[in-house]
């Protein structure tokens, strides 16, 4: 379902969709636009909270020492098997 909206745009993200849109309609090219704007976004949002993690997660030496103990636990544990 789509809603009917109206929103000012500047003149040349005016002419940008005009040029660009091919055979589908101004509308159809705008918002093919928007989704792709907002998974940008979205992907973006995820870097950060990856960045963010993995800084936490790198932080503390001895968490990297217990990591490393545990994998190589485990890789004595699948050469068993």
């Amino acid at each position: 379902m789509r809603l009917s909206k109206s929103f000012t745009i500047e003149p040349e993200i005016s002419e940008y969709v005009l040029q660009t849109k091919g055979e589908q309609s101004a509308s159809e090219r705008v918002n093919n636009l928007l989704r792709r704007a907002m998974l940008e976004e979205k992907y973006e949002r995820l870097e950060k909270e990856a960045a963010a993690f993995f800084s936490e997660a790198g932080a503390s030496k001895s968490d990297r020492k217990e990591t490393h103990a545990y994998q190589k636990a485990a890789r004595r544990a699948f050469q068993r098997d």
